[in-house]
């Protein structure tokens, strides 16, 4: 890619442009299916509320510029949020855009190229706000965001993305769905928290960006639902997928007592999910912030597990959620030896346990053994308006 300094966001649509071409994503469309071609842009919704609704700010105006913000560790702690979720929606287009080629039916294709072109949209919304409120190491900033790259697609450990779930390998649809129940929607709860951001041009950036987002964990979920309810795929293979893609999704919400989620609550940058229907802060323990998510997450994860079970055919097994302790790679539990069903084993154990609970090589070679194999192994798509 060029080297060229940037000097305003037109330059850097212009990098965009060549991100794309390196990466394959400057022509993704059906031009013969009239699908229109796709444009992206800024887009900006409502603001919960004008004033800050948490923190030692709470009450304020929101503020519309950098220099409004009183503190600046608060500033500088805005652009590192900005700079890890722009990081994790091009990482995200990486990792699918291999998929494009082997897509179950032509309404998938369809789907996860609106899933694609959406998420390199909220990078293009990350970018737009760096470059146009945080001055040259902004604009350093957002050059970078397109000069690293997902493991997933031949990024190296000197450039890969910042947060290791965005670097794993999706080499099937089943991963793709996956991802989109699971990962997309920690990313649900992540901008839920930011849509209430003290700094107006973010929050309104990320309420825009959760109208999409929805459209990804419903692909997701519905993909999975129809995998379950065909029966081809064997439930022990989607069973060790769904712990895959669950475990990775948890170590997102970050450390269990982390002082940065204490900060961010502090300085009205980023709140609790579902902020407005909690009781105050003061009556919570302030270092289990990102734990009260995770737990919201877990909870909201396994009401969906069950739906997806109750679409098994009479007599099939079904899935089960993992412990949260299990293959935790950040915070109290992590590089633990504790067991999908939360059980602590010796480290030999655990290691012949991992075998049997993640997907292996094995796993994938009876996975592309089934789709070679002209079978249906996924229900068709539902109507637009079934569930």
């Amino acid at each position: 890619m060029s080297a060229t300094k940037m000097r305003s966001f037109d330059d850097w649509k212009q990098y965009f442009k060549e991100w794309q071409a390196e990466v394959g994503m400057s022509d993704i469309g059906l031009p013969q299916d009239g699908l229109e071609a796709y444009e992206f842009h800024v887009g900006m919704g409502d603001l919960k509320s004008d004033e800050v609704e948490f923190g030692d700010f709470k009450g304020q105006p929101k503020w519309e510029k950098l220099l409004e913000i009183p503190d600046q560790r608060a500033r500088d702690t805005l652009m590192e949020l900005i700079r890890y979720q722009g990081d994790t929606e091009f990482a995200s287009t990486e990792q699918q855009r291999n998929l494009l080629e082997t897509a179950p039916t032509r309404e998938d294709l369809h789907s996860l190229i609106r899933v694609i072109r959406e998420e390199g949209r909220h990078g293009w919304q990350m970018a737009w706000l760096l470059t146009e409120y945080f001055g040259e190491e902004g604009k350093r900033e957002a050059q970078k965001l397109l000069e690293r790259r997902s493991i997933a697609m031949s990024g190296t450990k000197a450039n890969r993305r910042l947060l290791w779930a965005f670097n794993e390998e999706m080499p099937t649809w089943l991963d793709a769905w996956w991802y989109t129940e699971l990962v997309d929607r920690d990313g649900k709860f992540q901008l839920e928290m930011l849509s209430r951001c003290g700094f107006a041009p973010l929050a309104r950036s990320t309420v825009y960006m959760l109208g999409e987002e929805a459209y990804h964990m419903r692909f997701g979920h519905l993909g999975v639902k129809r995998v379950m309810k065909q029966g081809v795929i064997p439930v022990e293979i989607m069973q060790k997928l769904l712990n895959k893609w669950f475990t990775c999704a948890l170590d997102l919400f970050g450390k269990d007592a982390s002082s940065t989620a204490i900060w961010t609550y502090v300085w009205g940058l980023k709140s609790r999910f579902n902020e407005h229907k909690n009781p105050p802060i003061e009556e919570v323990d302030r270092l289990q912030l990102n734990e009260m998510s995770r737990s919201a997450y877990a909870r909201e994860v396994q009401g969906l597990i069950d739906q997806i079970n109750r679409t098994a055919k009479p007599g099939s097994a079904t899935l089960v959620l993992p412990s949260t302790k299990f293959n935790r790679k950040i915070g109290e539990f992590a590089e633990q030896p504790y067991s999908a069903s939360g059980e602590l084993l010796s480290a030999e154990a655990y290691q012949k346990h991992l075998e049997q609970a993640l997907p292996t090589e094995k796993d994938y070679a009876t996975l592309d053994a089934i789709f070679k194999s002209g079978e249906q192994w996924v229900a068709p798509p539902p109507n637009k308006d079934e569930d």
